[in-house]
């Protein structure tokens, strides 16, 4: 992990600034350099390539959301835990839709593959909405069933109707889209429980 203010670190913050406007496209070494007031070739010297820098800003992005995950699945009820998760990753969607996009919905040689990597606890995000889940279903208050296949289920959901209104299939605004984002998980929990 780069120390703060490393070069390593102002690269890296130099490429996400750069991602969040324009996407992965917008990242280039020599645009990273030009910000970072490097040379192209000193970038090397941390990232071996323009992908690596990439997978790097992916896996913070990852890292960032599960910790916002777990930082919200203590305490209070587990369902609506399990609400907040789902609401937190319309938040990051929204917040940041390159980055989003990048981790969640491009095809990616490195992304992880469901079952076999998410059951192996791969996954920063999904682990910690699958045990919410299995909280959920030890209490009582979902029915018994796989708790992978049902947090892959809600993140199915939620990331369909994420990706309908980013490509504009919604007249709604971001407040109303909200609203119907939460009754529509509402409505998926209710078929869940016993």
């Amino acid at each position: 992990m780069p120390t703060r203010n490393s070069t390593a670190e102002r690269i890296l913050q130099a490429a996400r600034a750069l991602f969040e406007r324009g996407g992965a496209e917008a990242v280039s070494m020599r645009r990273v350099a030009d910000a970072v007031g490097v040379t192209p070739m000193a970038i090397y010297r941390h990232f071996p390539n323009r992908d690596a820098l990439l997978k790097r800003i992916s896996d913070d992005s990852f890292d960032a959301i599960a910790r916002h995950w777990l930082a919200r699945n203590q305490g209070g009820d587990v369902l609506s835990r399990v609400i907040a998760l789902q609401r937190i990753y319309l938040d990051y969607a929204l917040a940041h839709p390159h980055l989003f996009d990048h981790a969640f919905s491009a095809r990616r040689a490195d992304a992880r593959r469901y079952p076999e990597d998410f059951r192996a606890g791969l996954s920063p995000t999904l682990s910690v909405a699958a045990e919410a889940v299995a909280e959920a279903m030890r209490a009582g208050l979902l029915r018994q069933d796989d708790a992978w296949d049902v947090a892959i289920t809600l993140w199915a959901h939620t990331h369909g109707l994420v990706a309908l209104y980013r490509a504009g299939r919604f007249s709604y605004d971001e407040p109303q889209f909200r609203r119907f984002y939460e009754q529509s998980l509402l409505r998926l929990l209710e078929g869940l429980k016993p």
